[in-house]
């Protein structure tokens, strides 16, 4: 019978894989690529780029996954998943940001997680191009490059920077309602980072949140570790812990702070039922100009 691995060797592993996504990744980076599109009909945004550094990459990690531990699950973005029932399961997402990727802006990421009973107990995040990677591992910490850092970030959510990928990802109504309520909130809300927004909230540089929704397990399973060794506190819009086994029930809602009061503030918006129904802008215009059009006619129809 094989002795389960211990947390150090599954650390050293992580760090092979995410050495092995590096090499391949790099041999495209800023090069002519072909891009394929990816449509999902029912997610607030339908079309996605995939490439051929994609899948090449997780490919390549998915079977050194095999090599090494074949009883490991593997659940990743470009190839599905194996072993879902497994003890531990590797979440991969080869490229986090192949938008930003493919238009040459180094704020992608390779994203690595390892389950246990479902849970993430580590998480990596590898931007081979900055040669920056932070590892987080639950219950010891989180390190970039070797060293250990520390989130910070501010007490009082109306001084927070916030982050989110775009936010086009919040589907109509109440997501995207509240996601107007929390930017009307913060100091200033900002764009365009993808997984590296975590990672500089978990390194103290001076973001303090990050709020998405519509994401897979693999955008964000090895967050967990990274924001939550640092310090900060991540979960679902409604505080619960993101698990594999409570994904379906938190939709892809997750919420990252560098500090628990900052996290308090910001599921006191996230999380609240709604009194009233809360329209978006657009349903609110459209409702605003059938009221008008009807009052037009129904003032034609009333003259001599």
């Amino acid at each position: 019978m094989t002795s389960a691995p211990t947390t150090a060797e599954l650390v050293t592993f992580a760090n092979t894989l995410a050495d092995t996504a590096r090499t391949i990744i790099l041999l495209y980076w800023r090069r002519p690529i072909e891009i394929e599109s990816k449509v999902e009909h029912d997610r607030p945004i339908a079309e996605s780029p995939v490439t051929i550094a994609d899948r090449l990459t997780e490919d390549a990690m998915r079977k050194l996954i095999e090599k090494t531990y074949p009883s490991h699950g593997i659940y990743g973005e470009e190839y599905g998943h194996v072993r879902m029932d497994a003890e531990y399961i590797w979440v991969l997402d080869p490229i986090d940001g192949t938008k930003s990727f493919i238009t040459g802006k180094p704020l992608f990421g390779t994203l690595i997680a390892c389950l246990k009973d479902g849970v993430p107990i580590i998480g990596v995040i590898d931007q081979c191009v900055l040669d920056e990677r932070w590892v987080g591992v639950a219950g010891e910490g989180t390190t970039l490059n070797g060293k250990p850092v520390k989130a910070s970030g501010c007490q009082d959510i109306k001084e927070s920077m916030m982050y989110a990928t775009t936010p086009h990802m919040f589907g109509r109504g109440e997501e995207e309602d509240k996601f107007n309520v929390l930017c009307d909130t913060v100091k200033r809300p900002l764009y365009g980072a993808d997984c590296y927004a975590y990672a500089i909230v978990a390194s103290g540089f001076g973001a303090d949140i990050v709020v998405e929704a519509d994401l897979g397990l693999y955008d964000y399973c090895a967050l967990v570790p990274v924001v939550e060794g640092a310090g900060g506190v991540m979960t679902d819009w409604c505080g619960r812990k993101l698990t594999l086994e409570n994904h379906d029930d938190c939709k892809g809602r997750v919420v990252a702070c560098a500090n628990a009061k900052l996290h308090q503030q910001a599921l006191s918006i996230l999380g609240k039922d709604w009194k009233k129904p809360i329209l978006s802008s657009s349903v609110s215009n459209a409702l605003f100009m059938a009221v008008g059009i009807c009052l037009g006619m129904a003032l034609s129809r009333s003259r001599p």
